[in-house]
């Protein structure tokens, strides 16, 4: 695998992490502030995973 693909792959993982704790924030008791920061903050991360998955297809296969 290509390091450039491999370091895609990384930053995708490192993006999930970092969704998914804003998740938990939106799944907790509701607290306005709270909320709205962590909404904002999960589409913010889920815009740049797509674009990291966009990035990782248009990777030419490894040999």
């Amino acid at each position: 695998m290509s390091d450039r693909l491999d370091n895609l792959k990384k930053a995708r993982d490192r993006m999930l992490e970092d969704r998914d704790a804003h998740a938990k924030v939106l799944a907790a008791p509701f607290d306005r502030d709270k909320a709205e920061r962590a909404r904002a903050k999960f589409l913010e991360m889920q815009v740049l995973i797509d674009a990291i998955d966009r990035a990782i297809a248009g990777e030419p296969a490894a040999a």
